[in-house]
């Protein structure tokens, strides 16, 4: 069976875009909720800064939905190609 890339690649991204968004505003109403996490995810991603308002919410969100695009392409690409060289593609 081979995948969709084009599907995984979306549904990647709005996974991780909408973690990334729902911990971020969750951290500017309750500041310590997901700190921890988010300063890792800010190490990351130039120009994010979790807490500092809006406007980071809206970058680390961005990110994450490139990241998350970008994460399952290669996902696909490489599962795609194992399963061609194993014989399991159909």
């Amino acid at each position: 069976m081979r995948l969709n890339v084009t599907a995984l690649a979306v549904a990647f991204a709005v996974f991780w875009g909408g973690a990334i968004l729902l911990l971020s505003v969750a951290n500017l109403l309750w500041p310590p909720y997901g700190g921890a996490f988010l300063e890792v995810v800010a190490s990351m991603y130039p120009g994010y800064a979790p807490g500092t308002g809006a406007g980071s919410v809206l970058t680390g969100t961005f990110y994450g939905l490139l990241d998350g695009a970008f994460g399952g392409l290669a996902f696909g690409w490489v599962y795609n190609s194992v399963a061609v060289r194993f014989g399991s593609a159909s």
